[in-house]
C-alpha cells in the first residue's frame, strides 16, 4: 500500500518559537495570529507568563521562520481595572487585514471570571491597539472576521460552547463591528467516531480564493487517553459565507512530532494563522503545538485547493 505524501510539511527549524525567546519570564508561547507587514512576517503570540496569565505579544522575522525579534512590551496586556473581561488574560488571536478601513482587526479570547468570550481590537501598525471590547458573551472563542463586507454588513466566525450538546462553528453579522446578531450555525461537529466529533473551532481567518472562502478548522476527538486536536478543511461560498460548499472528511494535519505530542496539553496542533505567497504558490501555516511552543508547516497552495475541491459537497 502506497502511503500518500503529507499535505503540510513541517519546518526543519520547528519549534520555531519557544518560551526561551520571550523577553520576560514565560512558561509557554503558542497559538499565533499571522500577517505580513512591510517586508516582514509578524506573529501576534499568546504568551503565558509564570502566573499562568496570557498576554498578546508581537514577534517579527524577515523570512518568517527564524531570527524572531520580540517587541519590548505586549501589544495587548490584561488590565483588570480597565478591562474586567480580561481578568485572566488575552488569548488566541486571529488577524484580518481590512482594506476598507486600512487596519487589522484582532479577534481574540478574553478570559473573564464568567468564562472566555470574544473581544475585538484594531491596529494599523502593531505598535498600539484600540480595544472595541467584548462582542460575544461567555462561553465563546475561536473567532475571526472576514476582510470584506457582504452588502453593508461585516461577518464573523466564532465558536460558542453550550451547556448541552456539541460545540459547533457559528456565523454572525454586524453593521459596525460592535453589535452582532443574525446568528447562524455554520459548521456542525460530527457525532460518534469521527476525528472532529463533538467539538470543532475555526483555525486561521477565512482566506479568499476564486472558488470560495477557504477555512481550516480544528476538531477534537475525546479518547480514553484524553483529547486529540487535528485540523481539516472546508470551503464557503464567496458571496454568501453562510453557505458551506465543501467539507473534507479526513484531517489534513495532526500531532505527530514530539513537541506536538508532549507539552502543557499533549497531542494538540492548533492552527491560528496562515500567510499565502501567491507568487511561489506557498501557504505557510503557523500553529500552536501542545499549548507550549509555535510550529510552522508549509504546503503548495494549489495542492491545498485541490484537496478541498475534491472533498464532498455539502447539502444545502
Amino acid at each position: 500500500m502506497t502511503v500518500p505524501e503529507p499535505l503540510f510539511v513541517r519546518s526543519a527549524l520547528n519549534p520555531i518559537l519557544t518560551a526561551a525567546a520571550v523577553p520576560y519570564p514565560a512558561g509557554s508561547v503558542f497559538n499565533p495570529g499571522a500577517t505580513r507587514i512591510a517586508d516582514e512576517t509578524l506573529l501576534l503570540l499568546r504568551v503565558e507568563d509564570l502566573r499562568g496569565i496570557s498576554q498578546l505579544h508581537v514577534a517579527r522575522s524577515v523570512d518568517g521562520e527564524s531570527d524572531w525579534r520580540f517587541d519590548p512590551e505586549p501589544l495587548l496586556k490584561a488590565d483588570v481595572d480597565r478591562d474586567p473581561e480580561e481578568t485572566w488574560g488575552c488569548e488566541d488571536p486571529r488577524l484580518t487585514w481590512i482594506p476598507e478601513r486600512e487596519e487589522w482587526a484582532i479577534a481574540y479570547t478574553a478570559y473573564s471570571r464568567r468564562g472566555p468570550l470574544v473581544s475585538l481590537a484594531t491596529t494599523d501598525d502593531f505598535r498600539s491597539a484600540r480595544r472595541l471590547g467584548p462582542v460575544m458573551p461567555p462561553e465563546d472563542k475561536d473567532a475571526a472576521l472576514f476582510p470584506v463586507r457582504f452588502g453593508r454588513r461585516w461577518a464573523m466566525i466564532h465558536r460558542p460552547s453550550p451547556l448541552r450538546g456539541g460545540a459547533h462553528i457559528w456565523l454572525s453579522w454586524s453593521p459596525d463591528m460592535l453589535h452582532w446578531g443574525d446568528h447562524k450555525l455554520l459548521l456542525e461537529a460530527h457525532d460518534g467516531a469521527w476525528w472532529d466529533a463533538g467539538k470543532i473551532g475555526l483555525g486561521p481567518p477565512p482566506l479568499e480564493t476564486p472558488e470560495g472562502w477557504l477555512i481550516m478548522y480544528h476538531g477534537v476527538r475525546l479518547t480514553s487517553d484524553g483529547p486529540i486536536y487535528r485540523a481539516g478543511l472546508a470551503l464557503l461560498d464567496l458571496d454568501d459565507p453562510g453557505i458551506v460548499l465543501r467539507r473534507g472528511e479526513e484531517w489534513v494535519f495532526a500531532p505527530e512530532a514530539p513537541y506536538e505530542v508532549i507539552g502543557d496539553d499533549g497531542r494538540v496542533v492548533f492552527p491560528s494563522g496562515w500567510i499565502l505567497d501567491e507568487a511561489t504558490d506557498r501557504l505557510r501555516l503557523y500553529y500552536g503545538a501542545a499549548d507550549s511552543v509555535v510550529g510552522l508547516a508549509t504546503a503548495p497552495f494549489s495542492d491545498v485547493m485541490a484537496r478541498v475541491l475534491s472533498s464532498p459537497t455539502v447539502a444545502g
